[in-house]
C-alpha cells in the first residue's frame, strides 16, 4: 500500500516540532490555507521521519523543512517558495523567488536554519496542535 503522501494531490508541510520560528509558520500557514488543503507532519514524527528517509536524509536532520506535492519531495528553499504558491494572495507572489539559482536561496535559508533556535527559541517537546490545526496533521506513514 502506498504511503498517503504519494497521493499525487497531497501535499505535505514538515517541519521542526520544537523550533518556535517553524511553529510559527505553520500558525501562519493555517491562517491562510482555510480550506486546509496542505497537510502537516513534523520531523519527528512517525510521518517526518518516514518522509525524510524517502528523501534520502537522516532522520536526526531538522535543519530542513520539506515540502511534498505531487508525490516528489522538496527542501529548503525551494519547499519554502512552493508552500507559498498554496496560501492565499499576494503570498503566492514568493514562489517567483524559485528563478534565483537554488545555491543562492538555500545559502540564505541555511543561515536562518543554522541560528533559529538562538534567534527565535526552542520548545522543550513538539508542538501540540490545537483541535483546529489537528485536523491538518498526517498521523500514519
Amino acid at each position: 500500500m502506498n504511503a498517503p503522501w504519494h497521493d499525487p494531490d497531497m501535499k505535505v508541510v514538515l517541519f521542526d516540532g520544537v523550533c518556535n520560528l517553524c511553529c510559527g509558520w505553520i500558525s501562519f500557514l493555517a491562517a491562510r490555507d482555510p480550506a486546509a488543503h496542505l497537510k502537516l507532519a513534523s520531523l519527528q514524527s512517525d510521518v517526518g521521519r518516514a518522509i525524510s528517509t524517502e528523501a534520502g536524509l537522516s532522520t536526526d536532520d531538522l535543519d530542513t523543512m520539506l515540502f511534498v506535492e505531487g508525490g516528489r519531495i522538496h527542501r529548503k528553499s525551494g519547499a519554502f517558495l512552493r508552500v507559498a504558491r498554496h496560501l492565499r494572495w499576494p503570498w503566492p507572489v514568493l514562489a517567483l523567488g524559485l528563478v534565483v539559482p537554488r545555491v543562492l536561496r538555500d545559502w540564505c535559508y541555511d543561515r536562518v536554519a543554522r541560528n533559529r533556535y538562538r534567534w527565535f527559541g526552542k520548545r522543550d517537546t513538539c508542538l501540540l496542535p490545537t483541535p483546529e490545526l489537528e485536523r491538518r496533521f498526517l498521523t500514519k506513514p
